[in-house]
C-alpha cells in the first residue's frame, strides 16, 4: 500500500521543515501534474460528494524544485526557493510505479486540497517510486509608489498618530505637533535603505561605521537631534508604519515632540528573488529650534 504524507503551510502542519536540494535530477513528473489539472477540470465526486470543477494549476519550476522530508518547515523551503506563497500544501507519496498510480493512491484522501479554489500553482517531482506534489497559492505583491511618495504618505500616517495621545511600551504620550518634511532627510533615508537593499542586511549601522547621524550629515542636514526608524519586509506604506508603532521604541520616535522634521524612504534591490522591501524613517530637529 503506498504510503502518503501531507505538509502544510496553510495551518503550518510542517512545522521544523529545512530545504534540501534533490540529490540527483528528479525524473519528469510534469505527467502528474496534467493528470491533476484534469481532474480539477472534471473531479465529479469528492469524499463522497460532488465537486465543482476548478482552474487549472499553472506548473512552476520552483515548487518542483523544492524537496519536502520528514522535517521540512514549508514556508522556508518556499522562500529560499523564491517562491512567496499565501498558502501551500505538499503531498508525498511512496510506492505508486507510474504517475496514475500515483494519483490514484492521493486522490480520495486528499482530493479537498486538489481541488483548492486558493491554488494557482503546481510543482510536481518524482525520484524513483516516491512522488511529491507542492500545491501553492502565490503571494500578491502590492506595487508600491515611488520612494518620495511613500515617504510623504508616511509622514501623513505619522502626523495622524501625532495628533492623538498614545502609549509606546510603558511610556505615555501627549500629542505631538506635526512635522515637516525635509528632502534632506528624505535623501538620508533613501541612502540606507538602498545599501541595506543592495547589502542585504538589516542593521542601523553601514559597513563603513556609519551611522544615522553621520548619513544625515552626508545629505546636508544640520542637525541638533536626531534618530532613526528602520523596517524590513513590509510590503506597503501602512504596514510599516503599523510595525513601527508596534515596537515601543520605534513608536516613540514617532511621538516623540523632541523631532520637527522627518524623511523616509524605501528602497528594493531588483536582484533579490523576494523583492524584499527596505525602510527607513528619519527624524530631525535642525539648530536653534
Amino acid at each position: 500500500m503506498p504510503e502518503v504524507t501531507s505538509a502544510s503551510l496553510a495551518r503550518r502542519l510542517a512545522a521544523g521543515m529545512v530545504l534540501a536540494a534533490l540529490c540527483a535530477a528528479p525524473a519528469r513528473a510534469d505527467e502528474l501534474a496534467d493528470l491533476i489539472n484534469a481532474y480539477r477540470a472534471a473531479p465529479g465526486v469528492c469524499q463522497g460528494r460532488p465537486a465543482l470543477p476548478g482552474a487549472p494549476l499553472r506548473p512552476e519550476p520552483a515548487l518542483a524544485a523544492i524537496r519536502v522530508g520528514a522535517s521540512t518547515f514549508l514556508e522556508s523551503a518556499l522562500s529560499d526557493a523564491g517562491f512567496e506563497a499565501s498558502r501551500a500544501e505538499a503531498i508525498s507519496v511512496s510506492g505508486p510505479a507510474d504517475a496514475h498510480a500515483a494519483l490514484a493512491a492521493i486522490q480520495q484522501t486528499y482530493c479537498p486540497t486538489l481541488l483548492g479554489k486558493d491554488f494557482d500553482a503546481i510543482g510536481t517531482a518524482r525520484r524513483g517510486n516516491q512522488w511529491q506534489i507542492v500545491l501553492a497559492k502565490r503571494l500578491a505583491m502590492p506595487a508600491l509608489p515611488d520612494w518620495e511618495q511613500a515617504g510623504q504618505e508616511i509622514l501623513a500616517l505619522v502626523n495622524a498618530t501625532r495628533a492623538q495621545p498614545r502609549t509606546c511600551g510603558s511610556q505615555t504620550y501627549r500629542p505631538a505637533p506635526p512635522l515637516s518634511w525635509n528632502p534632506d532627510l528624505g535623501r538620508a533615508a533613501l541612502a540606507h535603505s538602498s545599501n541595506m537593499a543592495e547589502y542585504h542586511y538589516f542593521n542601523h549601522q553601514e559597513a563603513d561605521g556609519s551611522v544615522v547621524g553621520d548619513r544625515a550629515s552626508r545629505a546636508g542636514y544640520r542637525w541638533s537631534r536626531i534618530g532613526e526608524n528602520i523596517a524590513s519586509g513590509q510590503r506597503s506604506v501602512e504596514d510599516a508604519v503599523a510595525g513601527w508603532l508596534d515596537s515601543p521604541g520605534h513608536c516613540s520616535n514617532i511621538m516623540n515632540p523632541g523631532f520637527t522634521e522627518m524623511g523616509a524612504a524605501y528602497a528594493i534591490n531588483p536582484q533579490n528573488r523576494n523583492r524584499t522591501p527596505y525602510w527607513t524613517q528619519v527624524f530631525g530637529r535642525p539648530p536653534g529650534q
